[in-house]
């Protein structure tokens, strides 16, 4: 009979099938215990049994160093004749802390990374985990998962678009390649925990020097002399402005100026008083005024202004004067300081005639120009609006005003 190729090869492997099992080395590991087996059995769970070794839940079986099942079939189980190594990896209790809550679990993973894959614990790309994903497995281990938060930063005028599960915004900012630098600062604060509305705000800090120089204004003294002409000054001594070096600290943020400190003031030349002389020295003058001839000892220009008891600007009319004389033509009224020390003194005033200072003038009061108020009855009332001469006549009065202010 002739045989084909095809069944020759059919009766070699039933030939082989019945041959009996070949006896192999089986050693099995748990923790510190390594039993070795001589057996021809393949089935990890049968192995298992023959050594003696009982599985928990979630305990992890290894063939030669590959995660298998308890039931698992070799192949080639007939026909395998190397040492095999079957390992018990006991399951271990682990916490895992996610943003979603807490979970305790046993597990016989290798790795953090594993164990969040085995929690169907899935991660962002920047989401923390602590510690590494490549961390192995240890007892009582706690897995933190910290989920990234979506932040938007305004820096160098622009909005920057970031994700971070920093614990604080310095550290996001940081992360993402935004350092503060300098004295540079954020809103929150680099210390404070990420906002809950995801926005940051980076300032940008510069400072600058300058140095620069200031003035100093010098006093002015006022000193008797009976050598200058009443009502005239001399100057003794000048006066010169000091100077001061001041080194000023500018402070810029975002590129404007927020604040100028000065920090240090350095005379440099420190100023002169100014020395003026004011005279005392009265001279008796003549002179003919109106077709008049008088004799005054002291001539100064004032604004002249005009009143009478019903045009005094009151509320009703004032015929009486501070004197306790009429409002009339002769009566004239002086702001109340000259009034106190020039009360009756007699003068002439052109296109008036002669007077008295018997009034004090209530509109005269914080003027920028020396003031004198014309006195009229209502009759012969004239509006009076100009410069004029004022002559003061003698005698001249003991207490004389040396500097009309």
């Amino acid at each position: 009979m002739k045989l084909t190729l095809g069944l020759v090869l059919a009766l070699a492997l039933l030939l082989l099938a019945c041959q009996p099992a070949t006896s192999s080395t089986v050693t099995v590991i748990d923790g510190d215990q390594t039993i070795t087996l001589q057996t021809n059995e393949r089935v990890p769970s049968a192995l298992l049994d023959q050594a003696g070794i009982t599985l928990i839940p979630n305990d992890r079986i290894l063939l030669n160093g590959l995660p298998v099942e308890p039931n698992h079939q070799s192949p080639n189980r007939q026909i395998t004749k190397s040492p095999i190594t079957i390992q018990i990896r006991r399951a271990i209790g682990i916490t895992i802390a996610a943003p979603d809550g807490e979970q305790k679990l046993q597990s016989s993973v290798f790795t953090v990374g594993e164990a969040l894959q085995e929690a169907s614990t899935w991660l962002r790309a920047d989401d923390k985990v602590e510690p590494a994903l490549d961390t192995p497995l240890t007892e009582g281990m706690k897995i933190t998962v910290t989920a990234s938060r979506e932040l938007s930063v305004s820096v160098d005028g622009k909005v920057v678009q970031i994700r971070s599960s920093a614990q604080t915004v310095g550290e996001a900012l940081a992360e993402a390649g935004i350092p503060l630098i300098g004295l540079d600062y954020s809103l929150p604060a680099e210390k404070d925990p990420l906002p809950s509305d995801g926005q940051v705000r980076v300032v940008r800090v510069s400072e600058s020097l300058i140095l620069a120089q200031k003035p100093i204004p010098f006093e002015s003294e006022l000193q008797a002399s009976a050598d200058v002409p009443l009502d005239q000054t001399q100057i003794l001594q000048p006066g010169e402005t000091g100077l001061t070096v001041q080194r000023i600290r500018i402070r810029y943020e975002n590129g404007e100026e927020l604040s100028r400190l000065t920090e240090n003031e350095t005379m440099v030349r420190p100023p002169e008083k100014r020395i003026l002389a004011y005279g005392t020295k009265i001279d008796i003058k003549t002179t003919v005024v109106d077709g008049k001839t008088i004799e005054y000892w002291r001539a100064v220009q004032m604004w002249a202004v005009s009143y009478s008891p019903c045009r005094s600007g009151g509320d009703r009319c004032y015929p009486g004067t501070s004197s306790g004389k009429t409002v009339q033509k002769g009566v004239v009224a002086l702001r109340q300081d000259w009034y106190l020390s020039m009360q009756g003194q007699r003068l002439y005033i052109p296109g008036y005639g002669f007077a008295s200072v018997e009034d004090v003038c209530g509109g005269c009061k914080n003027q920028d120009k020396p003031l004198i108020d014309l006195g009229f009855s209502d009759h012969d009332f004239e509006p009076w609006s100009t410069w004029v001469t004022v002559y003061f006549l003698t005698p001249v009065p003991a207490n004389v005003i040396y500097v009309l202010e």
